[in-house]
């Protein structure tokens, strides 16, 4: 009796063992959809400085002379000021 419930879930094992084994070789055999591109939102303002587009609530902010400038860095703000 006992051998006959070892044998029956050694075989409910081994089929659980090629059900695995079929699932990873299907997904490593799929091809793979190619990632969507990222979505920046909001406004994309200007670094005059290297001339680089970065969206505005990224961008280091300045306000010289009444005008607001932004810059993609604190070495392109630096670049930027007069000597």
């Amino acid at each position: 009796m006992l051998s006959g419930l070892v044998r029956l879930v050694f075989f409910f094992f081994l089929i659980y063992l090629g059900y695995v084994v079929i699932r990873v070789y299907r997904s490593l055999t799929r091809p793979r959809k190619p990632a969507p591109p990222r979505q920046i939102q909001g406004v994309m303002v200007k670094d005059d400085v290297c001339s680089t587009y970065i969206p505005k609530d990224d961008a280091i902010r300045e306000v010289r002379d009444g005008e607001e400038r932004f810059y993609c860095s604190e070495e392109c703000r630096r670049k930027s000021r007069p000597a």
